[in-house]
């Protein structure tokens, strides 16, 4: 098949899968990889392989720059040290652990450690597709672990290649792997993104904007790799950084075209990547002796759960560990229960990453012999990889729902906190902005009733939020006693929203009214992120209201460039 029949054909799976997923009740992911898997069985499609540099040029970057501009850096900073323990040591744990086992079954020690490289991370675009039900610091402290443990799977999978085809290294070689792959990464992802900061600065189209944007991913990553430093984490860093200058260094009408096409894009690419998996995945058994096939099956199940094993036993001897080193209250209280830590656990799944690395193992070693145990090392990776997929993502929301973790309305109180604080800001400065910009006392008395109907309606969905979680509170009760209170039981209904239609003024009422109303939205947007700043209030949450102080510029100026 030539590129376009593969394109369409890619592009109307996706399109199916992403109208059959909602109707199954099943994620659209999940659904896609059913759908490669199927495919596979044409003889024709087989014939699409996935090169690793597909993956890692052109679906990584995008994926990852995404992921980042959507990641919390305060979730970061709080759950630093667990982060820096699961993306390190847990990878190594994981993948020496993979590889003592997949010796035990019969595959020499060098190409067992190359398979456990390959399997050891969590992806991060699987686990941003399939982990949306764990609560948000959860989720959040999982995908910054998927986002950064790439670098030691490439420290350890480099040492393993090299060993394979005659390589020789010491302890202090590989430390300087590690230092490179780490240390080099972050240094290019510092540099790509002050560059890219200095140009946006200096844009103000929002379509060159986001064109400069969607260099930076590619450009991090290149540079990263030319240097044989981690592009993943190069991407990743210029991602963060990007994230939290964008509001100095993009426009509302820019941003609000980030948050269309980036996530239409980033869809397109992962659910096609998801069908590409399955289509490996067939062509791989297809390739291999049929002798072999029940031996690998049984590889691929052994591999599979001891990155399951490893994983939570990691966890529970972590957090002993750190029972014993760090008595502080503030410890004690992120202290994770077991049911907490099979979530986490269910919740490590593998992907791109891994499919890149073993698809990357080269064919022949230095000599020029052949390299054995590739097509092994592949079979077993695409395994692992449609087993995470197809049993511990549906399996996620059952075990969430089992472990009882506390619910977490953070997001939600922060938001409404916030929202508060950026109108009471506006109304405190209103008078002297009004003055500043000669503004008549009518359409400032104007808009300070509609900012006083703005904060009386956040203050009654605050009241219908804590009068929510008493009614909870009292149907739980209800339920534990089995004498439901029929009074308790009806829906209530969260917020009142109306909306008054303003008639139109004069042009010169009009222009001071939309004067006053700019000043007051770059009023509100310093107060937001000073409350970013002081760690208040969530990245997250931050970006939910500059989306919305977005929208009300645009309809202000109509879509006319304000300088921010």
């Amino acid at each position: 098949m030539d590129g376009l029949e593969v394109t369409v054909l890619l592009g109307a799976s996706v399109l199916v899968g992403a109208l059959l997923a909602p109707r199954l009740r099943i994620a659209v992911p999940l659904l896609l990889l059913v759908f490669g898997l199927l495919l596979g069985f044409v003889p024709e499609l087989r014939e699409v392989q996935l090169p690793p540099e597909t993956v890692l040029l052109l679906f990584l970057p995008v994926m990852l720059f995404w992921e980042s501009l959507t990641t919390s850096l305060r979730a970061i900073r709080r759950d630093l040290r667990g982060i820096v323990l699961m993306s390190t040591l847990l990878v190594v744990a994981t993948a020496f652990a993979v590889a003592g086992v997949a010796h035990l079954l019969g595959l020499p020690w060098e190409v067992a450690l190359i398979l456990g490289a390959a399997v050891a991370p969590p992806d991060a675009t699987a686990v941003a597709a399939l982990g949306r039900t764990l609560p948000r610091r959860n989720f959040m402290a999982l995908k910054a672990e998927s986002l950064t443990n790439d670098g030691t799977a490439l420290v350890i999978y480099s040492v393993a290649v090299g060993l394979a085809v005659g390589g020789q290294y010491t302890p202090l070689s590989i430390s300087g792997l590690v230092l490179l792959s780490y240390g080099g990464g972050a240094v290019v992802g510092i540099v790509v993104a002050a560059l890219a900061v200095l140009l946006l600065r200096r844009l103000a189209d929002a379509l060159t904007i986001n064109i400069a944007l969607l260099l930076v991913p590619f450009a991090a990553y290149l540079l990263a790799e030319t240097i044989h430093a981690s592009g993943v984490l190069a991407v990743v860093v210029a991602g963060l950084i990007t994230a939290w200058t964008s509001p100095r260094t993009t426009t509302a009408a820019s941003r609000r075209q980030t948050e269309a096409a980036w996530p239409l894009g980033t869809f397109l690419l992962n659910g096609s990547l998801f069908v590409l998996i399955g289509l490996e995945v067939q062509l791989v058994a297809h390739e291999i002796d049929a002798r072999q096939i029940g031996w690998l099956l049984g590889v691929t199940v052994a591999v599979w759960v001891t990155t399951l094993v490893v994983r939570f036993a990691f966890q529970m001897t972590t957090v002993s560990a750190i029972r014993m080193l760090d008595r502080r209250p503030s410890q004690r209280a992120r202290r994770m229960s077991n049911r907490a830590r099979v979530v986490s656990t269910v919740a490590g799944f593998r992907g791109a990453v891994s499919l890149a690395i073993a698809l990357s193992v080269p064919l022949t070693m230095d000599d020029g012999s052949a390299l054995g145990g590739r097509d092994e090392i592949v079979f077993v990776t695409a395994g692992v990889i449609v087993l995470t997929l197809l049993v511990q993502g549906p399996l996620l929301p059952l075990v969430v729902r089992w472990a009882r973790l506390p619910e977490d309305t953070s997001g939600e109180e922060e938001l409404a906190l916030a929202q508060r604080a950026i109108t009471g800001a506006a109304l405190s400065a209103l008078d002297d902005l009004a003055a500043e910009h000669g503004v008549s006392d009518d359409v400032r008395d104007r808009i300070r009733a509609d900012a006083y109907e703005m904060l009386e309606l956040q203050n009654a969905q605050r009241q219908a939020r804590e009068q929510e979680a008493v009614d909870r509170e009292v149907r739980a009760l209800d339920a534990a006693l089995a004498e439901p209170d029929p009074a308790a039981a009806g829906e209530r209904d969260a917020e009142a929203a109306a909306i008054e239609v303003l008639t139109l003024s004069p042009i010169g009422r009009h222009e001071e009214y939309t004067r006053l109303k700019l000043s007051l939205l770059a009023r509100k947007r310093e107060v937001l992120f000073g409350l970013r700043r002081d760690g208040t209030v969530d990245d997250a949450v931050v970006l939910r209201i500059q989306a919305r102080l977005d929208l009300d510029e645009l309809r202000i100026t109509g879509g006319e460039v304000v300088a921010e």
